[in-house]
């Protein structure tokens, strides 16, 4: 893996089918590439500066999720090996090392799917307001950082720009379908207890996980994206966690505090972020991978 980082990728001889908030996505045809830059955004903005081997971190985490996860459902993963790549990804072997994964082409639903063990983020401000996360009735007397009784499944739109919308699992229905909704909602609550189960093992909370779902060519359901990686997760210090406090953390909100910090409104462009902003996320999320992933 390149120790240099990443803010963005440019293979002329490849085609660039989309930028994401991280990820620069190539069509090859038969398959797509996936590359994972050192970007990081934060509040749906990204960041203009990288947070060094970044990239790398996300993909070694899918790596090891989509291992261990692929007895519940199969992913979209083809191979990490850029020495099996196309021949047309030659001359950009080893900045794609460690960083890039060739995976299937889907079509993938028009849902996130989020699955939360514990009461974090928006889950514990519309509890606040309303004694429910997304639709879900919760018991009363439940703090900042609870664990719930049982994981939910609480989906929320996908938002080409700005914010994911929370909603109700009637609401996703209706988007997607009530058999592709129901199949999702179990998936998504069977990956994230057998990943937490795991994560516990190694003295950490999975507090609250995204995965995406996507339809193969056979128009099976299959997981795909990335998989539990610090940005798409809230991991937390086991030893560290006690309801109604917040607990050590491995993920974006180390960056997030800091922006809190600054006053900042959340609309671009994002204040520029200092060195030891970068090299504290940095750690995080380097900590979080040599945690979790051993």
């Amino acid at each position: 893996m390149t120790t240099t980082a990443i803010l963005s990728t440019d293979y002329p001889t490849l085609h660039l089918w989309r930028r994401g908030k991280v990820r620069d996505v190539y069509d090859l045809g038969h398959a797509l590439l996936f590359v994972a830059t050192d970007r990081i955004s934060a509040y749906d903005v990204i960041m203009d500066q990288p947070i060094p081997g970044k990239g790398g971190i996300l993909t070694a985490f899918s790596l090891f999720w989509f291992q261990q996860l692929k007895d519940i459902v199969p992913n979209h993963l083809i191979t990490a090996d850029v020495d099996q790549y196309p021949i047309d990804c030659a001359p950009y072997r080893e900045e794609l090392r460690g960083r890039s994964m060739l995976v299937r082409k889907t079509t993938p639903l028009a849902i996130e799917c989020v699955a939360r063990g514990y009461l974090a983020g928006s889950g514990w401000k519309e509890y606040q307001a309303s004694r429910t996360v997304c639709g879900v009735p919760l018991p009363e007397g439940l703090m900042q950082s609870s664990r719930l009784p049982k994981p939910i499944f609480t989906p929320a739109t996908k938002a080409e720009e700005g914010h994911d919308i929370n909603i109700t699992f009637h609401e996703a229905a209706q988007i997607v379908g009530s058999d592709v909704a129901e199949q999702a909602r179990s998936l998504t609550l069977q990956l994230y207890s057998a990943a937490a189960a795991i994560a516990e093992q190694r003295g950490i909370i999975i507090a609250d996980t995204k995965f995406e779902f996507g339809h193969d060519e056979h128009g099976k359901l299959i997981l795909i994206d990335e998989a539990l990686t610090p940005d798409s997760s809230r991991f937390w210090l086991a030893s560290a966690w006690q309801p109604g406090k917040e607990t050590q953390n491995f993920d974006k909100q180390f960056l997030r505090d800091y922006l809190e910090s600054t006053g900042w409104d959340k609309t671009p462009p994002p204040p520029p972020l200092p060195t030891g902003v970068i090299e504290g996320t940095a750690a995080k999320y380097q900590e979080a991978l040599e945690r979790l992933v051993r």
